[in-house]
């Protein structure tokens, strides 16, 4: 489990293709590596990958087919500034949210414009994300734990402050980027608890629903 709250920056070092599979190398000198063992849990751009190889200042990880279909990696190239966190402690504060590394699916930023300091960014999700996002509530972008502002269909709005700006990749995203986005996790286990344990075609989660389990008054 992660927070969303980003650690360092590093860089794709290193990309090989093996198969329908890749093997990377993250660059990472800023990032802490003293307590890493191979097997750890590294969130880079918000994907939980397994240490396979360690050394001072970098770490090699496998991504298997199903990440690179769920996750912006596909698109990767070496020399790609990423977001990282290593997994959380029992004693870690929970500064951001609850993050599993299991991306939902690919976003796209579509608006960016300055307002005041801080940079706001309308971001398009697939269509299957939208019952997930809501405003106020919280969203995973590349790894960053993120407030949603604003939510219009399946787009929604971040507003981003300059420390977030400064300590993560944000001031390399433009319009037209690919994102990996991870929905808030209890979001997807109520609408599963709510459905009785059946896979629905849709989520059958409705404000009738909410209201005769107790959720809504």
């Amino acid at each position: 489990m992660f927070t969303g709250i980003v650690e360092a920056t590093g860089t794709l070092a290193a990309i090989e293709r093996k198969g329908a599979s890749s093997v990377i190398r993250i660059h990472c000198p800023a990032l802490d590596l003293s307590d890493v063992a191979l097997g750890d849990s590294i969130a880079t751009n918000g994907v939980c990958l397994t240490v396979t190889e360690l050394g001072k200042d970098y770490y090699c990880a496998d991504v298997s087919i199903e990440t690179l279909n769920r996750t912006g990696f596909a698109d990767y190239q070496s020399g790609q500034a990423v977001n990282l966190e290593k997994a959380l402690l029992p004693t870690t504060r929970l500064g951001g949210h609850l993050v599993s590394g299991h991306v939902d699916g690919v976003g796209r930023i579509s608006k960016k414009s300055k307002v005041g300091f801080a940079i706001e960014l309308w971001v398009d999700a697939p269509a299957e994300l939208s019952r997930y996002i809501a405003e106020k509530g919280s969203i995973t972008v590349d790894g960053i734990s993120l407030t949603v502002n604003a939510v219009s269909g399946a787009a929604f709005k971040l507003t981003l402050v300059p420390h977030t700006l400064n300590n993560t990749t944000l001031n390399d995203w433009q319009v037209g980027r690919s994102v990996n986005l991870e929905v808030d996790i209890i979001a997807r286990y109520l609408e599963r608890l709510l459905a009785g344990g059946q896979t629905q075609a849709s989520s059958g989660l409705t404000l009738a629903t909410l209201a005769a389990s107790g959720f809504v008054k």
